[in-house]
């Protein structure tokens, strides 16, 4: 079996343990890793938005003439304000109908709307990710794909899954959607990544300083790097942009 998995910081596995050579395991290595023996590849950038990841992996991935392929792209630029939608929802689709063909299998990916957030902002973001999962449902049933639908999956909306970006998956989230991968695959063992943790009370105080220290930490900076036009993923290359053998476990 060839594996391939195409998209962004979700798909390289930010935030998730180091492997031996210092880049992320991920949920994508965790899969491929139970789906062993296999061939595998992780053409994902952190921080590349559409037209990237359709011009720097897409072509590669093809050519690799995987079995499996994952994408995931887009939610980069829905985060943007100045994004047409429609436009971008179009070219999502058009993407996903030269992934498809006979004999090949293509996994999708809908978003959380919100992990944890509220206010006026987390509502913006919430509503656009919801018009993004709409679409990737649509373009899956039109095209023959298979969707890990996340936003259904509602214990991920617990930020004990998540880095304290509130952006990217800990450990514990890609754990559970590698599960979900797997479920969707037809090699899960069982719908424990759906159940939730045990509620732990938290006070305001705690709360209101953890958002303090976000705002500082995370929001901030990425603010300064959208200003100065700066990308976490100027420069960097894929983790294995070419096939590797991954050996049974």
């Amino acid at each position: 079996m060839k594996l391939v998995c195409i998209g962004d910081s979700f798909t390289e596995g930010l935030c998730d343990v180091t492997r031996p050579d210092g880049e992320y395991l991920g949920w994508a290595d965790r899969v491929a890793a139970a789906l062993a023996p296999v061939e595998y590849a992780n053409l994902a950038v952190r921080g590349k938005l559409f037209d990237q990841i359709l011009a720097d992996q897409v072509p590669v991935a093809l050519d690799l003439q995987p079995d499996v392929v994952t994408f995931h792209a887009g939610g980069n630029d829905v985060l943007r304000r100045g994004t047409d939608l429609d436009d971008l929802f179009a070219r999502y689709n058009a993407v996903v109908g030269e992934l498809v063909e006979p004999g090949r299998t293509v996994l999708l990916f809908t978003c959380l709307t919100r992990a944890g957030g509220t206010g006026r902002l987390a509502d913006l973001i919430a509503e656009r990710f919801e018009a993004f999962n709409a679409n990737v449902r649509a373009t899956a049933s039109a095209h023959g794909a298979r969707v890990v639908d996340l936003e259904e999956i509602t214990a991920l909306s617990d930020r004990r899954f998540w880095y304290t970006d509130r952006l990217h998956l800990n450990p514990e989230g890609h754990k559970r959607v590698a599960a979900a991968v797997l479920d969707v695959l037809g090699r899960g063992t069982g719908d424990w990544y759906r159940q939730p943790l045990p509620e732990v009370r938290t006070s305001r105080r705690a709360a209101l300083l953890a958002d303090v220290a976000w705002v500082n930490g995370h929001f901030v900076p990425w603010i300064w790097r959208r200003v100065r036009g700066v990308s976490s993923g100027d420069g960097r290359v894929a983790k294995d942009a070419t096939m590797r053998s991954v050996p049974p476990q």
